[in-house]
């Protein structure tokens, strides 16, 4: 749906105040728009009590591992995010990349217990390989 430029241009216009000394001022112009004060009831500084926080869903709930993936990750109940995260600092803290393509791990033998015992895993591939684990 196309609009005119001249319809278009009645929702753009702004208008200003002509410049008027300070005694002609009024306390309250027209064509001055009200700003909202901050109260206290908009700028509260505690929580509600009737908001609760979320549950942590998905991805981002805390599941427990295989001891294998417990290895890697250091822990027993993570979240998937976290895992992966962990993951790569594991590779890069072990310098497991390979130099010439930084796409490809060349898995170690804890890697190779996590990623179905393959030598070379894509960088891709590792979300897919990780989801065993989680029991």
């Amino acid at each position: 749906m196309a609009l005119s430029s001249a319809t278009f241009s009645t929702f753009l216009r702004v208008d200003t105040a002509p410049f008027r000394s300070s005694s002609s001022l009024s306390s309250h112009p027209a064509n001055l728009r009200m700003v909202r004060a901050v109260t206290s009831a908009t700028a509260s500084s505690e929580p509600s009590s009737t908001t609760k926080t979320r549950e942590p869903r998905g991805i981002m709930k805390p599941r427990p591992v295989t001891p294998e993936m417990q290895d890697v990750v250091g822990e027993s109940v993570i979240p998937r995010t976290q895992a992966l995260k962990r993951i790569w600092a594991y590779i890069k803290e072990h310098d497991l990349q390979d130099p010439q393509n930084k796409k490809v791990i060349i898995c170690d033998e804890k890697l190779k217990k996590i990623f179905d015992g393959k030598d070379r895993v894509g960088f891709l591939e590792i979300a897919k390989l990780i989801g065993p684990h989680f029991l």
